[in-house]
């Protein structure tokens, strides 16, 4: 069955609507003609004048996550159908052509707006994480970004290390890494619903207006309201996240006060297409076709006077047509993640009214395809980080017969990331006797082939650090068996009904979820057993999670509740041991089967 585990993220809301409308995602379009006299207002009635309607280029993309060289394994793919039903997978992604996609998307475009839909930075791979992502900003600000909103990531090390981030200036722990001091961002973070509990008002920025030649479009972000239900709880303390919908329609009315009425939101949650292709027709009529998740009901719920959605933290691809209030289809696009793909938008602007036509809205995704020129100024950067990044990350700390793969419900990767922490936890404590792990935290898989001149099978830390990137602490605690059984019934229950989130689990703990049944019956109560025996509701067991899950992360509020705590070193220091403990270059480790849950569907 396919994977019903999500990437890194709890949602409150539990939608299942499909959404109607028309138009291929490679090609999408609002298909109305353009108002009558269009075509010749639009060439300025041959006086040399601005026409009535201007084409307006968008180029958008989101979740970023510091991949600034071209992600490894299936992380680096996406999946193209054609259209005998056959499907191939692309390489795709990397800053180095990522610039040249853009520039080149550019050319020829004088009105041109590139923007972003969050997630840039956090949990980034070595290059960028091992530095706190000033990396990455530095490459946005090459890559000429104009705007972005704020995603869950970019608040993993809290709010004042975002307004580093967007103002400049060396970290306060670490210093500066080179010669020159961090300048921050050249564009703005928007975040319209995150406030300061002490003000009431945003931490940043809630909006931004683009203006040339007297067209001006603005643009509103915000972040997903459970964003504190998907960090680390340091990450949002003093902080308070409101409603996507109210905080976008309250800020539409303030920009159209200033006389702005062209209007683009960048909202950092999303949808699940039906088919994970990035040119899947997520408006295809037929059962099983569309778009599900918590963005079908902001989109219905947005203000008519928003005329596009850029949105994101799916890591999903679509670029789709959903009805605002007033049955009007509006755009809402999603370029996948990982700089493997990015949006194309045209969005004409009617001089005469300073709206969008949105009857001419079009929007395509299109690939981050390899076969292009690296754009130099991007290996430069890759190349100076790289150097100084280089005698931590290019250390082995493990080998591997083969790749070890990060998806499925039980991957093979989350079974060897919960032996490795199950390990951990027997070295602090010999009376630990499993170990949980979020399938969200595990951002990659490991490639046997090699990435660099490591040679083929040798896992660098700059690998393992791409796998767990978070630094979360590896933390112990007694929980009743009672507990235990509610853990895994929440996975599938309260916030994680609709999208399940599957623990990753330790060797020796074993169970049945039935998919066929609903909410926490999924989860076969008398099919739970630890080295073959059954769970005892009255006995206490000794867990190891990570921090984010001990802190009652990603709906799973019972783990909050654990007793005797007792914290350890961070994760991938854990998964670093037990690499190297347990593989040599003569006796590599094996992918683990992931067969420790029974999957009845």
């Amino acid at each position: 069955m396919p994977a019903i585990s999500q990437p890194h993220h709890r949602r409150r809301r539990t939608y299942a609507v499909l959404a109607a409308a028309a138009g291929l995602a490679t090609a999408g379009a609002l298909l109305a003609a353009l108002p009558a006299g269009a075509a010749q207002d639009s060439k300025g009635a041959g006086h040399g004048l601005p026409g009535r309607y201007q084409d307006v280029q968008l180029l958008s993309f989101n979740d970023l996550h510091g991949n600034l060289e071209p992600p490894a394994g299936s992380s680096g793919r996406v999946t193209e159908v054609h259209e005998d039903g056959t499907t191939q997978n692309i390489d795709a992604g990397g800053v180095e052509y990522l610039a040249t996609h853009l520039r080149d998307a550019r050319a020829g475009n004088k009105y041109s707006i590139t923007a972003a839909g969050g997630d840039m930075v956090g949990a980034s791979p070595l290059i960028s994480g091992l530095f706190h992502d000033e990396p990455t900003i530095e490459a946005l600000n090459k890559l000429d970004l104009d705007v972005t909103s704020v995603g869950n990531h970019e608040f993993d090390e809290g709010a004042r290390e975002l307004a580093r981030l967007q103002n400049g200036g060396c970290h306060p722990t670490d210093g500066c890494y080179t010669d020159k001091k961090f300048k921050g961002a050249d564009f703005p973070y928007l975040a319209a619903n995150v406030l300061d509990e002490k003000t009431g008002k945003p931490i940043l920025k809630p909006y931004w207006v683009w203006k040339k030649n007297g067209v001006k479009v603005g643009f509103v972000g915000v972040t997903l309201e459970d964003t504190p239900g998907v960090v680390y709880a340091e990450g949002v303390k003093g902080l308070k996240f409101k409603d996507e919908v109210e905080t976008i329609n309250k800020y539409a009315k303030v920009l159209q006060k200033q006389g702005v009425k062209s209007i683009v939101a960048l909202i950092h949650e999303g949808g699940a297409p039906a088919s994970t292709a990035y040119n899947y027709d997520c408006d295809s009529p037929g059962a099983g076709d569309g778009i599900s998740g918590p963005i079908v009901d902001i989109a219905k719920n947005i203000t008519p006077s928003v005329d596009a959605l850029v949105t994101g933290h799916t890591h999903a691809a679509y670029a789709c047509t959903i009805n605002d209030p007033s049955g009007k289809p509006r755009m809402v696009t999603s370029a996948a993640s990982f700089g493997r793909l990015y949006t194309d938008t045209t969005l004409t602007y009617d001089r005469w009214t300073g709206d969008i036509a949105r009857t001419a809205v079009k929007s395509a995704n299109h690939v981050v395809t390899r076969d292009v020129p690296k754009a130099t100024d991007m290996t430069e950067l890759i190349s100076k980080w790289n150097t100084l990044a280089a005698p931590i990350g290019n250390r082995a700390i493990g080998h591997i017969s083969a790749d070890i793969g990060n998806s499925g419900t039980e991957s093979p990767l989350g079974d060897l990331i919960a032996d490795a922490q199950l390990a951990y936890g027997k070295e602090l404590d010999p009376e630990t006797d499993l170990a949980l792990m979020n399938p969200g935290g595990i951002r990659a898989g490991l490639t046997y082939a090699a990435k660099g001149s490591e040679g083929d099978g040798v896992v660098t830390y700059a690998e393992g650090f791409t796998v767990q990137p978070f630094a979360n602490t590896v933390n112990l605690q007694d929980f009743t068996g009672a507990q235990l059984i509610q853990v895994l019934k929440e996975q599938v229950s309260g916030t994680n009904a609709a999208s399940p989130k599957v623990l990753q689990i330790s060797s020796g703990l074993t169970y049945t979820l039935d998919m066929t049944k609903t909410g926490a019956d999924r989860v076969v109560t008398d099919s739970i057993l630890l080295g073959g025996t059954a769970i005892d509701p009255a006995a206490t067991y000794r867990v190891a999670t990570n921090s984010f899950l001990a802190g009652g992360g990603d709906g799973f509020p019972t783990l909050g509740q654990g007793t005797n705590d007792l914290v350890g070193a961070d994760d991938l220091t854990a998964l670093d041991q037990y690499l190297t403990a347990n593989s040599s270059a003569a006796n590599p480790i094996a992918p683990p089967k992931a067969d420790r849950i029974t999957i009845v569907s």
